[in-house]
């Protein structure tokens, strides 16, 4: 027989309608769970999750008004306001039934019940859960996808044989399930990639969360990627689905994962391996169907190396890898890329600029951009914004003179700290070929460090 009825939890204090519920139930219900004393309602709440919970009305200190269920209900629906309580009493009329509903009941019975009409009120009050369920998850994948359709996707500009052969892994792996891994420097466009990926995917209908896990606390890790029950810790208003299970029959692309510590990677490899997630303060598991790309900036087979990435979450989430060429690589996209950022800029700042002098082009192809596609970005919005001519022209661009490629000296009236540490950081990265763990041992920095440094002067 089918076990259509979940988990039921009943709460009455005479123990043969404890009984006599759960021989009947059983054989409709995946567990049957039986409890005499009111009192431990809040315990049985925090420790797990019910489909349906049958609670009597009246208990010993007050055998005929209901006061005692109303109070239990109202301690159930605040703890889980999507709780579906049947209400059972030997004394019930109509006006009771009323308030019981109006208090948040989902039904009704009178004790003693007749066993078919009481399956049939649980069949309705399953099918009631199932649907809250599903509603709560509509909810929350629209918000999402509202939220994702407020980022404008942007066509991946280039013509550049470097680009291009990342266009032809894009098409190679974009229709399967493989766990894809984008490395590549700050700037560019690993999450621009992903999304194309999605985009080709046969999961574009679904939703693509991206989670930057460098921004996200540890303490916060479990809450954000897993979800939480009400109450689960002191912040938990509410309960809040994670980005695995909002993400299901999606995409999930994990951004900066290099950033992740030990601990936090083990939980992040157990939810990939057992492909199920559990809610902080709930007992009960569920499922997921991701479709996952991560992203780092950071050397991570070196971190393996280091024993500071684990290499079963590496071997985990790279099925596939994608290396994303940076801008001084692919030269001949910035005329592309830098007129896109025109038109793009033209249209937000109300400007009429009609096109980027051919000798300004070739002074921006001679400009290495540490900063890479995001750092060009940012340029042409700031000469478009302080220009007042309808061509840019190289004086356009004189802030990019401050930053050439192999200025490894410092000016010896130049006392400004920022730029002093700036300048010694690049050296240190030059001297070491970019090797960043040795780099960040000459200047006594941890790795995280010498990388929050690097990010911040858009080395």
């Amino acid at each position: 027989m089918d076990k259509e009825l979940g988990k039921i939890l009943i709460i009455d204090d005479d123990e043969d309608v404890l009984l006599a519920a759960k021989m009947l139930l059983k054989k409709h219900a995946k567990e049957v769970l039986i409890e005499k004393n009111p009192k431990k309602i809040p315990f049985l709440l925090n420790n797990d999750t019910y489909d349906l919970i049958l609670l009597d009305m009246n208990f010993s200190k007050d055998i005929t008004s209901g006061k005692e269920g109303f109070y239990w209900l109202e301690q159930i629906l605040d703890k889980d306001p999507q709780a579906v309580v049947v209400l059972i009493t030997a004394f019930g009329d109509v006006e009771m039934a009323v308030r019981a509903l109006k208090a948040g009941a989902t039904d009704f019975v009178l004790k003693p019940w007749q066993n078919e009409k009481l399956i049939a009120t649980l069949n309705s009050a399953a099918k009631l859960k199932e649907s809250y369920k599903e509603v709560s998850q509509l909810k929350q994948t629209s918000k999402q996808l509202q939220e994702d359709s407020n980022l404008a996707f942007k066509n991946i500009i280039g013509e550049s044989n470097e680009i291009k052969e990342v266009f032809k892994i894009i098409d190679k792996v974009a229709g399967t399930d493989a766990n894809i891994l984008i490395l590549g420097e700050n700037g560019t466009g690993k999450e621009l990639i992903a999304r194309a990926i999605h985009q080709k995917s046969l999961r574009k209908d679904n939703v693509f969360i991206g989670v930057d896990m460098g921004a996200i606390t540890e303490s916060l890790f479990e809450s954000e990627l897993f979800g939480h029950k009400k109450g689960a810790y002191t912040d938990a208003k509410e309960d809040r689905a994670g980005r695995f299970e909002i993400a299901n029959n999606g995409t999930l692309f994990l951004d900066e994962i290099g950033n992740l510590n030990m601990p936090l990677q083990s939980k992040l490899l157990t939810a990939l391996q057992k492909r199920e997630v559990t809610r902080i303060g709930s007992n009960q598991s569920l499922p997921i169907d991701i479709r996952l790309i991560c992203a780092t900036n950071m050397p991570i087979y070196e971190m393996v190396g280091e024993s500071t990435f684990r290499q079963d979450l590496l071997y985990r989430i790279n099925t596939v890898e994608i290396h994303l060429p940076p801008l001084r690589d692919r030269l001949d996209d910035i005329p592309l890329l830098a007129n896109h950022f025109l038109e793009t800029y033209n249209q937000k700042y109300r400007k009429n600029i009609s096109k980027i002098a051919p000798n300004t082009i070739k002074k921006l192809q001679k400009y290495s951009w540490p900063g890479n596609i995001r750092e060009l970005q940012h340029a042409i919005e700031r000469a478009i914004i302080m220009s007042d001519t309808e061509v840019l022209s190289p004086d356009d661009f004189f802030f990019l003179a401050q930053k050439p490629e192999n200025n490894n000296t410092v000016e010896a009236d130049n006392f400004n700290l920022d730029e002093v540490e700036k300048n010694v950081i690049q050296r240190a990265v030059n001297k070491h070929n970019g090797n960043i763990s040795k780099a960040a041992k000459e200047l006594g920095l941890t790795r995280a460090s010498l990388y929050r440094r690097l990010e911040k002067y858009g080395l």
